[in-house]
């Protein structure tokens, strides 16, 4: 029947970006790592590296996503590490944070990645002066690839303090002159 036909530009497209689909997974990967892992990294936020056309993986790094700063939760994330002194308490307590609501809403982060790099890391110069690298996460039957541009961060960057912060939580020994590098996707190259 010609009068149940629906003009397709009157449904709304259900077919999720591959930006979405990245930031869902990456949102569910990091709370299942909070809660059944105690916040230590898995192959799903730990991606192998690739420079430009180089079929050779460089190393795999650890990186962060952030919430905008309109939801950040950085204050909250500065109390903790103002609590206490005793990095078990530190950890129990961001992971307790973590793994409740804070990663349940995906729109509310960026998909802008960072990693941090230890002073005069030849991997993070490398990084910073190819421009790009592509990223390769694979894990949970998700496979996840696309180019990145790289930039260094400036300590007065929002997301260089919240890395910091995330780290510092995590890792009480991180060196006061570690390198922060951004890794922001190019959408338009991504294969999922």
């Amino acid at each position: 029947m010609i009068e149940n036909i629906i003009d397709s530009t009157e449904i709304p497209n259900k077919i999720p970006s591959p930006q979405e689909k990245f930031m869902k997974f990456q949102c569910r990967a990091r709370q299942m790592i909070m809660r059944d892992n105690l916040g230590r990294p898995d192959d799903s936020i730990t991606p192998t590296i690739y420079l430009k056309d180089n079929t050779n993986p460089i190393t795999k790094i650890i990186t962060l996503i952030h919430k905008l700063p309109e939801y950040s939760a950085l204050s909250e994330l500065m109390h903790i590490a103002r609590k206490t002194n005793d990095p078990s308490q530190r950890r129990d307590q961001a992971v307790k944070l973590l793994s409740a609501s804070y990663y349940q809403k995906h729109r509310e982060f960026t998909d802008v990645l960072t990693a941090t790099f230890t002073p005069n890391s030849n991997l993070a110069e490398t990084l910073i002066s190819e421009g790009s690298c592509r990223l390769v996460f694979d894990a949970y039957s998700h496979k996840f690839e696309s180019t990145f541009t790289v930039n260094k961060l400036e300590r007065s960057e929002f997301l260089f303090r919240s890395t910091i912060m995330h780290n510092q939580l995590f890792n009480p020994k991180l060196h006061p002159e570690t390198i922060i590098l951004s890794f922001s996707p190019v959408w338009e190259e991504n294969e999922a």
